[in-house]
């Protein structure tokens, strides 16, 4: 059996939603590691861009439709190994809540400030110089 190599396996798109001062989080049921609160992610579907994916990820992890504004970067995975892909995006409609039962267990609306309770590693930093940005109004 030979293992799967990032370039084998689809990549992972996440999406960094912005509301009202604050990034959405989710908590999954199996935890990868340390990696317990994330922002709602998933798999690269054949075909779909990753902002494409992380708009999908997103209304069906949460059901909150939102509207990708641009992709933040991408990377290797320091603690899985998986390509990730990481999209800004807005709020269209809807309200966040744990919709794909089966994955999350909970999810929050987190302050820029409270960022490394919920992820003590630190975040990529296109992803954290784009939540300074986005959330400096708090």
């Amino acid at each position: 059996m030979t293992q799967q190599t990032a370039e084998e396996r689809p990549g992972i798109a996440a999406a960094i939603v912005v509301n009202d001062g604050r990034v959405l989080m989710v908590r999954r049921r199996i935890s990868e590691g340390q990696l317990s609160w994330q922002f709602p992610a998933g798999e690269i579907e054949p075909g779909e861009s990753p902002e494409q994916a992380a708009i999908r990820e997103t209304a069906e992890e949460t059901g909150l439709s939102v509207t990708a504004i641009k992709l933040l970067g991408e990377r290797v995975h320091p603690k899985t190994g998986r390509l990730m892909s990481y999209t800004a995006c807005e709020v269209v409609s809807g309200t966040a809540e744990v919709i794909d039962t089966e994955e999350l267990d909970q999810l929050a609306w987190v302050a820029l400030s409270e960022i490394p309770e919920y992820v003590p590693y630190g975040l990529y930093e296109p992803v954290q110089v784009h939540l300074e940005a986005a959330l400096a109004d708090d």
